[in-house]
This record gives structure tokens, C-alpha cells and sequence, in this order.
């Protein structure tokens, strides 16, 4: 399935955070971790003239924002510009 982002939206894929252990080892389920905001891959960009990301970059998108979507065992979100932080530059 191929997905193309409408208007001044974008896909990117979502980076999976490792697993959180505390000091003694055990590993803190999905509800109990900080809720900051999500790394993520640019994988494509909407139908708007201009944007400040490339496909490629990765990104920080503020926590809850945009629409989660599953295709096959890969997580992506479909956000809007406005929502993605900042691009993380390494």
C-alpha cells in the first residue's frame, strides 16, 4: 500500500524507542513511560508547495499529534507540518 499525504501534511515513520528498565531491571510498561514528544523518519510529503522537511530527515513531533497508521508491522503517523518540533540533525 503506498500512502500520499494531502495538503500541508506529512508521513513519517515512527521510531521505536528502546525498551525502559528501571535501576533493578524491570522493564516499565507502555502506560507508566514519559509521554514526550516522538522520533520519526520523513517518508513522504503532502500535495502543499513548500515545506521545511525532506524525505529522509528525522524529526521530533510533538507527543499526541497526528493520526497513527499501521501498515503491515511497520507504525507511521500522518501529521501536519505544524506539529514536527524540530529536525534532528547528527
Amino acid at each position: 500500500m503506498k500512502i500520499k499525504p494531502l495538503g500541508n501534511r506529512v508521513l513519517v515513520k515512527k521510531i521505536e524507542e528502546e525498551e525502559r528498565r528501571t535501576p533493578g531491571g524491570i522493564v516499565l510498561p507502555e502506560s507508566v513511560k514519559d509521554e514526550k514528544a516522538v522520533k520519526g523518519e520523513v517518508v513522504a510529503l503532502g500535495t502543499a508547495e513548500k515545506f521545511e522537511v525532506k524525505e529522509g530527515d528525522k524529526v521530533l513531533i510533538a507527543a499526541y499529534a497526528g493520526t497513527e497508521i499501521r501498515v503491515g508491522d511497520e507504525k507511521y503517523l500522518l501529521v501536519k507540518t505544524a506539529d514536527i518540533l524540530a529536525v534532528i540533525e547528527e
